[in-house]
């Protein structure tokens, strides 16, 4: 099993399908990561598009933008502040870069169905797109050996979710203030 190094920035990187619940779920486990692993600033791929006007979807700018976001991540946890960064991010020479070059590197899936997502009407994206979707016209290169898989089936709320993602990410990293 993984484990993180201490006093260095934490990037957990959260990826899954729009709709997935990546963005409820970061935003409940700021706090929690904050109080036992450091100082922790939340940001999703949406922040990052509006705070730079990124409007382009093609697969090619998703690329473009996300090494941008892996050289961004990467200058954040160099400062030892932890980033949750929750993105669509399916692509996998991001998370290959991330890998390679961020030493306290979580790559969490938030694994769901599209189907399921499109049922319970999650994101508008699928019913008011139908070109530059991932999961839709764009394939996504699903992760192949994330360090935790969320199964969000949607029968559980965003609280239970991120309870049992705290508890994975535990595993992985004894926090700062234990006496392990």
């Amino acid at each position: 099993m993984k484990k993180l190094k201490k006093n260095k920035g934490i990037l957990f990187w959260i990826t899954g399908l729009s709709g997935s619940g990546k963005t409820q779920i970061a935003r409940k486990i700021v706090k929690k990561i904050t109080k036992l692993y450091g100082p922790t600033i939340y940001i999703s791929g949406d922040d990052i598009r509006k705070i730079f006007e990124l409007k382009k979807y093609k697969k090619n700018d998703r690329l473009s933008v996300g090494i941008k976001i892996v050289k961004f991540c990467k200058f954040i946890t160099k400062q030892n502040i932890n980033v949750i960064f929750a993105v669509v991010g399916l692509i996998d020479k991001l998370r290959a870069l991330n890998k390679k070059n961020i030493s306290n590197y979580v790559e969490i899936y938030i694994k769901s169905d599209i189907k399921k997502i499109i049922q319970v009407g999650k994101k508008k994206i699928y019913t008011k797109f139908n070109k530059n979707v991932v999961g839709v016209d764009i394939v996504p290169e699903l992760p192949r050996s994330p360090d935790i898989i969320i199964h969000n089936k949607f029968d559980k709320s965003i609280k239970e979710l991120s309870d049992k993602l705290l508890k994975k990410i535990s595993k992985l990293y004894t926090p700062k203030n234990s006496n392990n």
